[in-house]
């Protein structure tokens, strides 16, 4: 009978066990990401299947529950993002792609605290940089003073050794991926000595009472490297999002067992740091020129945050076989549907022309209240005749050409007025829902499907 393998081979980007080695995961679609990792000796496996397990205690939904202080940060934007400030006990991992101001943030976080709380001790370790590099970072910035206790080092063992005679308030760990562990038989940023490493480390965060910060990488696709499971692990989940070519930065919150999912922080990228961003509108809007054709305003909502946005659109004719789609800031499948609906409900023929869509300020939008800025900037720019200045655009498009209503329209509408904008096209159902209020001093066009969007270019 042959022998099993003590041998398993792990994609390294999602974790997918084979039984051999490939050279393509077939879950992630990556290239050379596996690698051997030994299995757990069967005499473990046998002796966790041997023990008997404890009666377990039920209680009832309705009862006293621990109430949890949150610390403050002197960062409005973290706050925000975080449901009200830092809880004790809670892990928070951070994500975001290479030089796009991780370490810079978690660092004025890490000062920002230490200098409000001298009673409270926060420890930032790094195992990407050096201490004399995390210094530098730290006089350019300012915080050179702050009374933040660093260290550079990989070994969980001796991060936890430290830790468990210590009573840290707020603890730094840049990042999960550097980390290792002497017991586990594979490299630093494998599957398993993130595994590992991660749960060691919350493990005593959680026993403690500290605050824990991991930094992520990610990967080419955008998210976290390293095993799924680490997402779950965690209590919070935050990606740093951003264009290097942009100034503005957007911290945003995908899972949080502590507030609101989706909140977004606005931060600034300058030489002295990350500056928050209090009114991101008008930041967003700042360089906006009048009356000019296929630029569109949209009122998006951003968590529980107003967020008015530039949509611009460039159609122009095509001088190749295939027409061209380059959308920047948006889902190009969702342009795809626009131009579709634009094409059978309207008559428009997109075939011959290239289309060009960008998010001005480098902001990603996801939600489908976009739709109908993103059509009126394309017919625009199609038209050559340009939409009102002071006007804002928001409203879903349905594959029958319906515009359809969306979430928290009032807000938008407020958030509009109190930047100068006096007319809003808004789809026909927000005027029929009792529960909205009309902002007074705006002027309403109500459109209820795009065959009526066309007509107010002809």
């Amino acid at each position: 009978m042959a022998k099993k393998s003590a041998i398993d081979y792990v994609c390294q980007s999602c974790g997918t066990v084979y039984p051999k080695w490939q050279g393509k995961c077939d879950a992630c679609g990556e290239w050379n990401s596996i690698v051997e990792e030994k299995k757990p000796s069967a005499e473990f496996s046998n002796l966790s299947s041997k023990k008997q397990g404890n009666l377990i205690d039920f209680v009832s939904l309705n009862g006293e529950s621990q109430t949890y202080q949150r610390l403050v940060t002197n960062l409005s934007e973290i706050n925000r993002v975080s449901g009200g400030g830092l809880v004790p006990g809670s892990v928070i991992l951070v994500g975001g792609d290479p030089g796009i101001g991780k370490s810079t943030l978690l660092l004025q976080i890490c000062a920002g605290v230490a200098n409000k709380f001298p009673n409270n001790s926060c420890f930032y370790i790094s195992g990407e940089e050096a201490i004399d590099q995390v210094r530098i970072r730290a006089k350019r910035l300012g915080l050179a003073d702050a009374p933040v206790r660093l260290a550079s080092t990989t070994s969980v063992k001796d991060i936890i050794a430290t830790l468990e005679k210590e009573n840290p308030s707020l603890v730094i760990i840049d990042s999960i991926q550097t980390m290792y562990i002497d017991d586990v038989e594979s490299t630093p940023g494998s599957v398993a000595q993130v595994r590992a490493a991660a749960y060691e480390l919350i493990k005593i965060a959680k026993k403690k009472g500290f605050i824990l910060f991991l930094v992520g990488h990610v990967t080419k696709q955008g998210s976290i490297a390293g095993p799924r499971v680490l997402e779950h692990m965690v209590d919070t989940v935050l990606y740093f999002e951003g264009d290097r070519g942009h100034h503005f930065r957007i911290l945003r919150a995908v899972k949080n067992r502590y507030g609101a999912t989706d909140e977004i922080g606005v931060f600034e990228m300058q030489d002295n740091g990350l500056i928050e961003v209090e009114n991101p509108s008008a930041l967003f809007l700042a360089e906006r020129q009048g009356c000019v054709s296929g630029s569109c305003v949209f009122a998006g909502i951003e968590g529980s945050r107003p967020l008015l946005v530039e949509i611009q659109a460039l159609v122009g004719n095509s001088g190749y076989t295939g027409a061209k789609r380059a959308v920047v800031g948006w889902d190009s499948n969702r342009l795809a549907m626009i131009l579709a609906v634009l094409e059978a409900r309207c008559g428009m023929n997109f075939s011959t022309h290239d289309v060009y869509l960008n998010i001005a300020g480098g902001l990603k939008i996801t939600e489908p209240a976009a739709d109908l800025a993103v059509a009126m900037a394309v017919i625009s720019s199609m038209t050559n005749k340009p939409l009102p200045a002071d006007m804002v655009v928001f409203g879903e498009i349905g594959l029958s050409g319906e515009i359809r209503a969306v979430s928290q329209p009032t807000l938008r509408l407020k958030e509009a007025q109190k930047l100068g904008f006096s007319n809003a096209i808004i789809p026909n159902s927000f005027a029929k829902d009792k529960k909205q209020k009309l902002i007074t001093g705006m002027t309403y066009h109500e459109i209820g499907n795009v065959q009526r969007l066309i007509s107010r270019f002809n």
